[in-house]
């Protein structure tokens, strides 16, 4: 098309939005959300030998959080969408604190075979709380950001997430030197405390009940799909979900793109302990700058996702990016590995890894445009499929990394992603849905 389509705008806008501060907490739970899940992957060092634990032991703590998180994906979202995100975002980050406190008591409970099936429970219990933080943040963006800034939200959302994830290294690294990983599990999530009050008292589901929206604020939504009537999902509107063809390939693509995601997020610092022989700290410190690069080019990636959408229409705008990043960051995953310099491995790290964070944009955002009545449960199996790559990927990375078999993990990360960048070929979010994914 040529020109801008009006119907993907993002109005100017000026003075104080209600949706700000929403976007700002809702990317706080992304933050500390992330540091609870990834603080045992820095505090695995010194859990294996304090513990007993072995390195795929340590793998299938990973995999049992992946597992429920992944498994209550969609379930959470259906519950979000019938509880509302402000009541629902409110137990999630309430459970996950217990979840997390649970795992750093687990020790003084239990010893051996008991003490593992513990741990394995605690991080059960994470993924369960977790699993429809991020599909549940989804559906309060296209309640309350218009249209044309879909993809920008949920991105920077993404980006919260990476700065919890750039964190958790040198914070959780420095606090198990000084008090241990036991009180660094515990320390890093009080804060989701404040944050439950915070939004319990501020949030509203819709911004006609919020009484700090002014005119302004609603006009800019006018562009928006009208909601559809009533909270809950429908069983039949969850089978069309279910069978729609972009949506499948969404999920299918995004399931395949985030092997490359599980084995950034949870792996890089092992990596650069085993195989670039870096000490503790400085793995830490350096196993951070992959998730920060992740961080600000998931921001980017959802500005520019919304721009070329607007510019170019549903059906080759959203192409463009994971059309040049994924196969770009198959390449620098590669070189990772081939790099003699430790400091160019890691460098080359971030660049691939920010090459695939850079498309989080557009998933996120072309789900939720293709169904905005029933985004929770859209976005909730778009997640069921990332995470469930995820599931599959730990162990055999776990098993491979046992062996020292780092450059195989790699290139087995670059191989995929570009199979994701091929699906994007034929994934049409411009096509007619069928009439339960439309507004109506």
């Amino acid at each position: 098309m040529n020109g801008e389509d009006e119907r993907f705008r993002v109005p100017v806008t000026r003075g104080f939005r209600v949706r700000r501060v929403l976007l700002a907490l809702i990317i706080g739970f992304a933050f500390t959300g992330y540091v609870q899940r990834t603080s045992v992957a820095v505090a695995a060092q010194r859990m294996m030998p304090e513990l007993g634990l072995t390195q795929v032991q340590v793998g299938w703590l990973f995999t049992a959080f992946l597992f429920t998180y992944t498994v209550f994906q969609l379930p959470g979202a259906l519950v979000g969408q019938w509880l509302g995100g402000r009541r629902m975002l409110s137990v999630i980050g309430l459970a996950t604190v217990v979840a997390s406190v649970v795992t750093a008591i687990a020790p003084a409970l239990a010893t051996g075979s008991a003490l593992f099936l513990g741990l394995l429970a605690a991080r059960s219990l994470l993924g369960v709380a977790q699993a429809a933080l991020f599909p549940v943040g989804a559906g309060m963006i296209r309640s309350w950001f218009p249209m044309g800034a879909w993809a920008s939200a949920q991105a920077l959302v993404v980006t919260g997430l990476w700065s919890g994830a750039a964190a958790t290294p040198p914070l959780v690294a420095w606090l198990m030197e000084a008090h241990g990983w036991r009180w660094a599990l515990v320390v890093t999530s009080v804060p989701s405390l404040a944050l439950v009050v915070l939004w319990h008292l501020y949030a509203r589901d819709r911004p006609v009940d919020h009484s700090g929206v002014r005119a302004n604020e609603q006009r800019e939504l006018a562009g928006n799909p009208p909601a559809a009537p009533g909270p809950a999902v429908s069983a039949q509107r969850l089978r069309r979900l279910l069978a729609d063809p972009p949506i499948l390939l969404l999920t299918v693509s995004y399931f395949i793109m985030n092997y490359v995601f599980y084995l950034v997020t949870f792996w890089s610092f092992l990596y650069l302990v085993q195989a670039r022989h870096m000490g503790v700290l400085e793995s830490g410190a350096l196993a951070a700058l992959p998730a920060a690069a992740a961080g600000v080019a998931a921001g980017a990636g959802g500005w520019l996702a919304d721009r070329l959408r607007a510019r170019f229409g549903d059906r080759r705008g959203m192409r463009v990016v994971p059309l040049v990043a994924l196969p770009t960051s198959a390449v620098f995953l590669y070189l990772t590995v081939r790099a003699a310099s430790p400091y160019w491995a890691v460098a080359a790290l971030c660049l691939g890894f920010a090459c695939v964070e850079v498309t989080e944009g557009s998933y996120w955002g072309a789900t939720m445009r293709r169904a905005p009545d029933d985004t929770m449960a859209a976005t909730g199996l778009l997640n069921t499929g990332g995470n469930l790559g995820g599931v599959v990927a730990t162990p055999i990375i776990a098993a491979l990394s046992s062996m020292y078999s780092w450059t195989v993990v790699f290139a087995t990360g670059a191989v995929l992603a570009l199979i994701a960048a091929g699906l994007w070929l034929w994934i049409d979010t411009g096509r007619p849905a069928p009439r339960s994914l439309q507004a109506t």
